[in-house]
């Protein structure tokens, strides 16, 4: 394939990059090059500088906030941590002592380090949970607080795609009085000027743009149907009616919404841009510029290894901490200390305490097979060789 100039200056990113990181913007106007129907936003703090900050594509804008659904629950674990950090929560207690009504059906044991590691068992309910439930995740709570877990707490592990956003939310509004969306407006994001948030505000609408469902070729969607899941399987139950539709975009709880991304869902609706997502995660281990809003034992804490292995729901080797999906042989999107999230639409944010970065991808439309995007998890060991290179 060849490109004429035009074609050159009509596609190549927008932003900025710091010098050393050049070879992070060649990379990147690579692959607008290659695929002019490719949009992609990135972002990295690091040690108080915001080193990259790149968009380009027809889709997304430098000033431009999408939903994420998954990275999501990145951001909205930042609450957890900071109630680990306060003390409020400690991983080793039993979810019931925080939530009584938790222990019903022999749930009285599990713990909140085997609830929010996806060990609990506890994926869905029969009939599924509707958006009004997860709206007001206090009604959707009650329901999976009488639920009987569907194999045995800390026997295995399962995502737990929706229902850790519940978890979130009621461990939240238990300890504090106030919501997780409440919580991380007021103290985490508001005070650090963080471009995510959980409940997109009005104001901030005319910015939003929709997320573009995944056009896959012949071969890809044979691909995609070979590995279908049965209807009446763990998958379909974790994700079952709440994103029941032709495509993640148009389920009830997608961000492309309004009222799902004003509601600000933990688990999937949060909505916002790269350089959001780098800021929230540098602002974590404090390389935003300004004191680490946790410190070195929360993060230890929250980052250690609790899971590794074949998921039962996604039926793929994932590796999680508390919440946060960790770096492995297959998706190494950072060093081994690192904790973030990727989403279905192929986001990626994370912090990488080794490095001291905060990193934050958002690719649009949503690149085959889901999850992690490979361009952002290659352009984030490109930084990561950059860094090593500046010494």
């Amino acid at each position: 394939m060849t490109f004429s100039v035009a074609d050159v200056n009509h596609r190549l990113s927008a932003g900025t990059v710091s010098a050393g990181f050049e070879a992070v913007r060649n990379q990147f106007d690579a692959y607008l090059l290659a695929d002019p129907a490719y949009s992609a936003q990135l972002a990295v703090y690091l040690n108080g500088e915001l080193v990259v900050d790149l968009a380009g594509g027809p889709d997304l804008a430098e000033d431009s906030v999408t939903g994420v659904f998954s990275v999501s629950k990145g951001i909205s674990a930042l609450v957890i941590a900071t109630l680990i950090r306060d003390g409020a929560l400690a991983l080793d207690e039993t979810v019931a002592h925080y939530w009584p009504e938790f222990g019903a059906a022999g749930k009285d044991r599990i713990t909140v380090r085997q609830l929010l590691s996806h060990q609990a068992g506890l994926v869905g309910v029969p009939g599924g949970l509707a958006f009004e439930e997860l709206r007001d995740s206090s009604v959707a709570a009650g329901r999976l607080a009488a639920a009987f877990p569907d194999w045995r707490p800390g026997s295995d592990f399962g995502y737990h795609g929706i229902t850790i956003g519940v978890f979130m939310e009621e461990l939240t509004r238990r300890l504090t009085g106030r919501t997780l969306q409440e919580t991380y407006e007021s103290d985490i994001r508001a005070p650090h000027d963080i471009d995510f948030y959980l409940g997109l505000p009005a104001a901030a609408e005319p910015r939003f743009r929709e997320v573009l469902p995944m056009a896959p070729t012949s071969a890809q969607q044979a691909e995609i149907d070979r590995h279908a899941s049965a209807p009446d399987g763990l998958t379909a139950l974790a994700f079952n009616s709440p994103l029941r539709g032709d495509s993640v975009v148009d389920s009830p709880i997608s961000p492309n919404r309004r009222e799902s991304r004003a509601a600000g869902l933990a688990a999937v609706s949060g909505v916002g841009s790269a350089r959001g997502l780098a800021k929230a995660y540098a602002t974590a281990i404090g390389a935003a510029g300004r004191p680490p809003l946790l410190d070195p034992g929360t993060i230890a804490q929250v980052a250690q290894q609790q899971v590794r292995g074949l998921d039962r729901v996604l039926n793929k080797t994932m590796c999680f901490g508390i919440v946060y999906m960790k770096p492995h042989q297959e998706v190494e999107f950072a060093s081994y200390r690192a904790f973030g999230h990727d989403g279905a639409g192929g986001g990626l944010g994370f912090a990488d305490p080794a490095y001291n970065i905060g990193f934050g991808y958002i690719p649009m439309p949503i690149p085959f097979p889901g999850a992690a995007d490979p361009k952002g998890v290659h352009l984030s060991q490109i930084v990561r060789s950059c860094i090593r290179l500046r010494g």
